[in-house]
């Protein structure tokens, strides 16, 4: 209940981000597809990883898409 709460507030405070993840997870979520990730400072310091998704882990997105994070 409470993370449905969260993730409505994220929705109303960054309105694109689900846009964007409902296209780019518009053919489903696929074991071994990477997700790249990027964050900057406000400083401008920049931090850059990347995850290749496992069974695991698309089974969590499908978890949160269910709850709807990701959908809608």
């Amino acid at each position: 209940m409470k993370l449905r709460e969260r993730l409505g507030i994220f929705q109303s405070q960054h309105p694109r981000v689900q846009p964007f993840l409902k296209d780019a997870f518009s053919g489903g979520v696929l074991e071994g597809s990477v997700i790249e990730l990027k964050v900057t400072s406000p400083e401008g310091r920049s931090c850059i990883t990347n995850i290749r998704l496992t069974q695991e882990d698309v089974e969590t997105i499908n978890m949160i898409r269910e709850l709807g994070g990701l959908s809608h």
